[in-house]
């Protein structure tokens, strides 16, 4: 495939931030930007069954693969197109049986080699940038990311050099490895929850701002992108990277943690949101600001700590942890402070594992309002917020409030995803069904 260019869009050397996007013609508030097929993806461990190996559809009536009983389809058309990337798994899966357990990325940078080695030409995900120009930032590793690389270099190995003939080089793996976690992205469903990772090179040369005027969104393997502010001819197309909750600093040190850059983004020179971000109750004696410092300090312990915890705690040790760490930092935080809005988010994910749906909406009630001021106006974080809220009113039989919070998550995102797409038409269906 020639380079045949993005229609609308092309490829420029951005002041200060390299390559990047940019819009030659106007864009509205919702229109389709482009749409990026994925160079190659994996379907998450944890949705096997419930989502198609191939096109991620979600349903109930998917059949499994003959030989390792574990890969799903929706049809043998499906299982054909799999094929040149599942059988590197099939074998492997069944010949290790319960000791497969090679992680996402790995199993990521398998699919791209095996897909490299058969593909010469350009594809239809590349039209503006190749996988093989991907930014790697090897110079600006440390040793702890370092040696997480060494140590997915190993599982590959491990896991898959008896099924990939000639490995690339230790040199060349430790280089691509560094390109996907620096380019690579997940997929996630309307509630935002994670469904496999994905490499969709055009959707990559797009940089980073912390207010961003596109969105991206997934349908089934393919990228979408959509303009969620106006956007005029010359202007620059920026997506966010990262969670957009947090105030500055917190969003500076992910950045320069996880993509190696500080952002200078207006939203990052001006802190607007910083102040409503990291509100203080308001007390008779107002807290003193070392108090201040020093639950902020906790409180980003305590996130750390949770999310480590998951590994090994049980769900009621996890509610606890939650319940323990927001009675701690309600004595100087708001109910609105994000460091409050992360851990009530935290226990309502626990809520709903284990299927207390009363505790799961009381928190979403609580987080919900200030989500809506502290994110940009069209945001996933909050349509998702809404969805759940809704679909857990409607499970209490509270049928209006339900429609009112779906109708909110409708609205941002018929905007996100599109008016034609797929989780749009079944919310309209749900809202439908209270009629």
């Amino acid at each position: 495939m020639k380079n045949e260019g993005i229609e609308g869009t092309e490829r420029f050397l951005s002041p200060d931030r390299g390559r990047g996007l940019r819009a030659v013609r106007h864009f509205a508030v919702g229109e389709l930007v482009f749409a990026c097929p994925a160079y190659s993806y994996v379907l998450t461990v944890n949705e096997r069954g419930a989502h198609c190996e191939h096109c991620f559809t979600r349903r109930e009536d998917l059949f499994k693969c003959g030989k390792c009983k574990q890969a799903y389809y929706c049809n043998v058309d499906c299982q054909r197109g799999d094929w040149p990337m599942h059988k590197l798994e099939c074998v492997a899966m069944c010949a290790y049986g319960e000791n497969w357990c090679p992680s996402e990325t790995v199993r990521l940078v398998a699919r791209i080699i095996m897909k490299q080695r058969v593909t010469t030409d350009r594809t239809p995900s590349e039209r503006l940038l190749l996988l093989k120009e991907f930014e790697a930032h090897l110079d600006k590793m440390d040793s702890e990311k370092e040696e997480l690389n060494q140590a997915d270099i190993a599982a590959l190995h491990h896991f898959y050099s008896k099924h990939i003939s000639d490995l690339p080089d230790d040199q060349a793996l430790t280089e691509l490895f560094a390109q996907v976690n620096c380019n690579g992205f997940t997929i996630e469903d309307e509630e935002l929850s994670h469904l496999g990772s994905a490499v969709f090179p055009d959707v990559a040369l797009m940089n980073h701002s912390c207010s961003p005027n596109v969105i991206v969104t997934y349908k089934g393997t393919v990228a979408e992108v959509r303009a969620v502010q106006e956007i005029n001819p010359g202007e620059e197309i920026f997506d966010s990277y990262i969670d957009l909750l947090y105030p500055t600093e917190d969003r500076r040190e992910r950045l320069l943690e996880s993509y190696f850059f500080m952002c200078q983004c207006t939203e990052c020179t001006t802190r607007s949101k910083d102040k409503a971000k990291t509100e203080v109750r308001k007390l008779s004696s107002p807290p003193e600001p070392k108090e201040i410092q020093s639950m902020v300090h906790y409180a980003k312990n305590v996130i750390e700590e949770f999310r480590r915890a998951k590994h090994y705690k049980n769900p009621s040790e996890l509610l606890e942890m939650c319940e323990l760490s927001l009675e701690k930092m309600g004595a100087i935080f708001a109910d609105t402070n994000v460091y409050m809005l992360h851990m009530m988010y935290q226990a309502m994910g626990v809520c709903l594992y284990m299927q207390d749906w009363d505790g799961a909406m009381s928190y979403g009630e609580k987080i919900v309002q200030p989500y809506s001021v502290h994110y940009p106006t069209y945001s996933l974080n909050v349509a998702s917020m809404y969805l759940k809220l809704g679909r857990l009113y409607l499970g209490l039989e509270k049928k209006s409030q339900g429609v009112k919070a779906l109708k909110k998550a409708l609205a941002i995102m018929e905007v996100a995803h599109g008016k034609d797409h797929h989780y749009v038409a079944e919310v309209k269906r749900e809202i439908l069904d209270q009629k």
